[in-house]
C-alpha cells in the first residue's frame, strides 16, 4: 500500500497516533463471509494458517480452501501489517463457495472464554472516539439492567436501537453482515458473500460499516454535524442469523457476535423529505454539501438529512441539519455520484471566507494517513478517491465555483438512456491518456494510436475497455473538446463495470422493495415501501419465500470510466498533476457554461424518472 506523505498539520478531532507501531500481543477480530465473528490474541508466534486453525477449531468450519484478508491484502503468512483492534476477512475461494454453508453457532470452550470480555469492544484506538466511550458505557449498563435493543424496521438492511438504562434510545447499531445482499440480512435482501460487490458495485457487501466511521473522522471540528460514529464488536441475542445465505431466519435466540457501526442516536423532529428546503440554513447546506463531495458520497439524499428544530416553535422555524447514513461514500472506483442537494437554492450561493479557508486547510495526504491508521482495512482504491475528490473541491472552490457547480461537475448525464461521462471523469481520462502516451514514447512500436496500452495492469480487461474508450473520444484534439463530447458526442455502449459479470435482472422488476435510489429515483426510503413490495422473477435455488431473489440479478448496472488503483505511487503522482493542470480549463468551461446559460438540471444514477 501507498504510504501518503505529511504536508502540514490538520485540526480536528482526530486524537491517534499516526506513527504507532504494534508490538506484542494484539486482539483482533475475525470475521467469515457468513458473518460469525471470532476476537482472538495474536503474538509474534501467529501467522495465517494459525489464525485460519482457531477458526477451524472454535468455528467448526472448514478453512483449507480459503484465504485470510485484510483489506486489500491477502495474508499468506506474515501477519506483521496487522494493528490491534484490526478486523480481518476469512473468504472462501471462489470454487468452493456455495450460498448454502450457514452461518454455525460458535463452539469451544476457549472461544466462549475469549468472548466474555464484554457486550461491545471498539475497533481503534480508544483516544480517537472519546465521543463514543460514554456512549458505550452507557449502552453497556443499560443491557446488563435488561433493557434490550429493539429492531428498526425501517430501511434494506440491519438495524438496531440499542438504549441507555433509562430505556431511552442513544445509539443505532448496523451489524455488517445484515446490510442489503450481505449473508445475514433479515429483510429478505441476502444471497452475496461478504466482499463482493453490493448496491454500489464500487462498494462491497460488509464495507459500509467502516465508511461510516469514515465520514466521522473525516468531519474536522464537526464542521457537518456527523453524529459520532465507531466500529465495534457486539455480542447479543437480538441481531438475525439466515440459514446460509438463502435467506431462512434462523430463531434460535443465541447470543451472536457481530462486526457493526455504531452511530450516536441524535432526536430530531423529521428528515429533510418531510420540511420545506427553501428555510435550511445555507452554512448547513454548503457544510454537508463540501463534506460529500470530499467522500464522494453516492447517496445523499433528503431521507438522509435528520431535521432538528431550534426554537421549539413552528414547522418553518430555525432548524439544524443532522447527515447520516454514509455507508455508501467512499466508493473503489468514480461512480455517478447523488447529490440531492444540488438543486437546492442554498447550492447556487457562493462559498463565504470562513467556509473556502475551511476547504484551503484540508489535507487529503493527512487524511488518508489518519484513515488507513485508525481504519487499516480500507483499501487503497477508496482513499485515492477520497484524495481526488478533495484536491477537485480545492481548485474548483478557489476557482470561484458554487457548490451546485462542483456537483454537476461530478455528475453523469443520460441521454436516451446512455450514461455519459461526467466533467470530472473526463478531465481523468484525457490525465490517464496523457500518461499512457507518455509510456508509449519510451517503446519502439510500430501500432498507431489504436493500438495504445497503459503499463499498469494491461492484462485487465475491463480496464482495457475503457482506456480504449478514452482513446477513441478524447483523442479527438486538445481538452477543449471534453465539454463539447459532454454536450453532443456519444460514448461506445460497452463500458466497464465494477465485476466481469453484470447484473441480468433489473431493478425496477423487484417493484418498491429497492431503495429509489438504485432506480434513479429520489433514494428517500420509507418502511412502508418495500413492506408492501412484491418481488418478481426468478428465486435463488433453495428459497422457501418468493421474496428472495439471488442479490446478483438485483444489482444495478454500473459503469465505471477510471480506474485509480491500477497506477503505480510514480504513476498515480503524476496523475495528479496533469489532472491538475487539466482541471483548469474545464473549471473555466464550466464557468462560461453557467454564465451563459444557467445551471443545467442534470439527473444522476439516483434520478431517473
Amino acid at each position: 500500500m501507498a504510504v501518503a506523505v505529511f504536508n502540514g498539520p490538520c485540526s480536528g478531532e482526530y486524537h491517534g497516533n499516526l506513527g504507532a507501531k504494534s508490538s506484542g500481543t494484539r486482539r483482533v477480530f475475525v470475521q467469515t463471509e457468513t458473518g460469525c465473528v471470532l476476537g482472538m490474541e495474536l503474538d509474534r508466534n501467529d501467522n495465517a494458517h494459525t489464525v485460519k486453525r482457531r477458526l477451524q477449531l472454535a468455528l467448526n468450519i472448514p478453512t483449507d480452501e480459503s484465504s485470510l484478508t485484510f483489506g486489500d491484502l491477502t495474508l499468506n503468512n506474515d501477519l506483521s501489517a496487522i494493528k490491534k483492534d484490526s478486523a480481518l476477512l476469512l473468504t472462501r475461494n471462489a470454487m468452493h463457495r456455495s450460498s448454502s454453508s450457514p452461518c454455525l453457532s460458535p463452539v469451544g470452550k476457549n472461544h466462549q472464554q475469549r468472548d466474555m470480555s464484554g457486550p461491545i469492544e471498539i475497533l481503534g484506538h480508544l483516544s480517537s472516539y472519546s465521543r463514543t466511550n460514554e456512549l458505550v458505557k452507557e449502552i453497556v449498563e443499560g443491557i446488563k439492567n435488561g433493557v434490550e435493543p429493539i429492531p428498526i424496521n425501517g430501511g434494506l438492511g440491519g438495524a438496531y436501537y440499542f438504549k441507555n438504562s433509562k430505556g431511552k434510545h442513544v445509539a443505532i447499531v448496523k451489524p455488517t453482515d445484515e446490510e442489503p445482499f450481505a449473508p445475514n440480512n433479515p429483510k429478505g435482501f441476502a444471497g452475496k458473500a461478504l466482499g463482493q460487490p453490493g448496491l454500489k458495485r464500487s462498494v462491497r457487501v460488509g464495507e459500509t460499516g467502516f465508511r461510516e466511521v469514515a465520514a466521522y473522522l473525516l468531519d474536522y471540528d464537526h464542521f457537518a454535524k456527523v453524529p459520532p460514529t465507531v466500529l465495534v464488536k457486539v455480542r447479543h441475542s437480538i441481531f438475525n442469523l439466515n440459514d446460509g445465505m438463502i435467506g431462512n431466519k434462523l430463531q434460535n435466540g443465541k447470543k451472536v457476535s457481530k462486526i457493526a457501526s455504531l452511530q450516536q442516536f441524535v432526536p430530531h423532529d423529521f428528515d429533510a423529505s418531510d420540511h420545506g428546503t427553501s428555510s435550511f440554513p445555507v452554512a448547513a447546506i454548503h457544510r454537508i454539501g463540501i463534506l460529500d463531495i470530499r467522500i464522494f458520497n453516492t447517496d445523499r439524499h433528503a431521507g438522509n438529512l435528520l431535521v432538528r428544530k431550534l426554537d421549539g416553535g413552528g414547522r418553518f422555524g430555525q432548524v439544524e441539519l443532522i447527515p447520516i447514513d454514509h455507508g455508501l461514500c467512499l466508493p473503489e472506483s468514480l461512480e455517478d455520484p447523488y447529490f440531492e442537494w444540488m438543486h437546492w437554492p442554498q447550492a447556487s450561493i457562493p462559498f463565504s471566507e470562513d467556509e473556502l479557508e475551511y476547504i484551503r486547510n484540508l489535507n487529503p495526504a493527512h487524511d488518508s494517513e489518519m484513515l488507513r491508521t485508525e481504519l487499516p482495512m480500507i483499501r487503497e482504491a477508496c482513499l485515492r478517491v477520497l484524495v481526488l475528490s478533495t484536491v477537485f473541491l480545492q481548485e474548483a472552490a478557489a476557482f470561484g465555483l458554487c457548490l451546485a457547480e462542483i456537483g454537476e461537475m461530478m455528475t453523469r448525464e443520460f441521454r436516451s438512456e446512455d450514461e455519459k461521462p461526467s466533467e470530472l471523469e473526463i478531465v481523468c481520462l484525457e490525465a490517464r491518456r496523457i500518461i499512457a502516451e507518455r509510456e508509449i514514447a519510451g517503446f519502439d512500436a510500430e501500432s498507431g494510436e489504436d493500438d495504445i496500452l497503459f503499463d499498469i495492469d494491461c492484462d485487465d480487461a475491463e480496464f482495457d475497455r475503457a482506456s480504449k474508450m478514452s482513446g477513441d473520444f478524447l483523442n479527438q484534439g486538445s481538452f477543449s473538446y471534453a465539454s463539447d463530447i459532454l454536450n453532443g458526442h456519444h460514448l461506445p455502449s460497452e463500458v466497464e463495470s465494477f465485476e466481469e459479470d453484470e447484473a441480468e435482472g433489473s431493478l425496477e422488476s423487484y417493484g418498491d422493495k429497492l431503495p429509489l435510489s438504485l432506480k434513479r429515483m429520489d433514494s428517500h426510503e420509507r418502511s412502508q415501501d418495500y413492506q408492501n413490495g412484491k418481488p418478481e422473477g426468478k428465486c435463488l435455488v433453495g428459497s422457501v419465500s418468493e421474496s428472495r431473489r439471488s442479490a446478483e440479478e438485483l444489482l444495478p448496472t454500473t459503469t465505471s470510466f477510471v480506474k485509480l488503483t491500477d497506477m503505480n505511487e510514480e504513476e498515480w503522482l503524476l496523475f495528479l498533476e496533469k489532472f491538475k493542470e487539466l482541471l483548469h480549463p474545464a473549471l473555466a468551461k464550466r464557468r462560461h457554461t453557467t454564465i451563459g446559460h444557467g445551471q443545467r438540471q442534470r439527473l444522476g444514477t439516483s434520478c431517473k424518472f
